[in-house]
């Protein structure tokens, strides 16, 4: 890759890390991984509590950008039509008119994911994995970059509905937020004025510069003993006897271009064995579960994150 690129994406992305800072305080590393999934043009699902800022944070990412962004509220009520769209008879013309629904954006936000049913989630499914919508037959494409930033109450909460995996899959990287050390919170409870509506942000990257960093991103090289690295740990998952099933080959080719993102996020233009191990967590464990039955939600997922420790902290890292 040409140095050019590499100063240049370094310029977008610490315009966009300075931007999101101003409202998303003390969480460095979860922004860092945040512009690591827009990178890699994937999409991302943050798990965690209620009011931890999980939608500041959606809502941070798409206004630092000059990009069409829509916000989906999912509930109960909520239909497939209301996600995707729905074609409606014009009397004006004596045809059938397709309206656009709020997935037709370059950012969208499905808050709350899990409160809708199954049949509303999967409406999801086609435009996550192709980019378009199929209505009566017609295939309607949505526009370039598109990034569904999802967030969701853990599985365990009242009115929730688990994902399925084939829906958990589209997704390049599950997160945690977690609650701000005591100064940022402190910081927050001084300067936070109303909900994340409020926020004033200013655009610093356009539609064009987000596409430059994802072209860039894909040019990002791999050497061999890192490919092979790659494929030792998603095999290992195969025959893991805690996991149901291990990770499929989507899987490996998330990690690969997840970290072929996270070097370019770092100024890089090779990846390194780090960039696979920091991010084997969030882009594998959420399509693991575990062979044994359990109730728990929050266990489970500790149990998977501990078995993907083990396993690739006992593959030898290259060198």
């Amino acid at each position: 890759m040409q140095a050019g690129k590499i100063s240049e994406a370094k310029q977008l992305l610490d315009a966009l890390r300075t931007n999101m800072r101003v409202t998303i305080r003390g969480k460095d590393d979860v922004v860092d991984q945040v512009l690591v999934c827009l990178v890699a043009g994937g999409h991302l699902l943050i798990e965690d509590l209620p009011g931890v800022g999980k939608t500041t944070l959606a809502y941070s990412l798409a206004r630092s950008m000059d990009c069409a962004f829509s916000r989906i509220q999912f509930t109960s009520d909520l239909l497939p039509s209301d996600v995707t769209g729905v074609a409606i008879y014009d009397e004006t013309v004596k045809e059938f008119v397709f309206k656009k629904g709020p997935v037709f954006a370059n950012v969208v936000l499905a808050d709350e994911i899990n409160r809708a049913t199954p049949k509303t989630q999967s409406a999801l499914l086609e435009v996550m994995d192709r980019a378009r919508v199929t209505i009566d037959g017609a295939a309607h494409a949505v526009g370039v970059p598109f990034m569904v930033f999802a967030t969701q109450n853990p599985v365990d909460y009242e009115g929730t509905f688990p994902l399925p995996e084939s829906q958990m899959d589209r997704f390049l990287m599950r997160l945690q937020m977690g609650y701000p050390q005591a100064a940022d919170e402190l910081e927050i409870l001084r300067t936070q004025r109303g909900g994340y509506d409020t926020i004033t942000l200013n655009p610093v990257v356009d539609r064009g510069d987000v596409l430059k960093l994802q072209s860039s991103a894909h040019e990002v090289f791999v050497e061999e003993t890192v490919l092979d690295y790659i494929l030792k740990i998603v095999a290992a998952t195969r025959t893991e006897a805690e996991f149901r099933a291990g990770v499929s080959v989507r899987g490996g080719l998330a990690l690969r271009t997840a970290a072929q993102a996270r070097a370019l996020v770092n100024g890089r233009d090779f990846v390194l064995p780090e960039d696979v191990t920091e991010l084997v967590t969030p882009v594998l464990a959420h399509r693991l579960g575990l062979a044994r039955q359990t109730s728990d939600a929050l266990e489970e997922r500790r149990a998977v994150a501990a078995a993907l420790r083990r396993i690739w902290s006992s593959i030898p890292v290259p060198q």
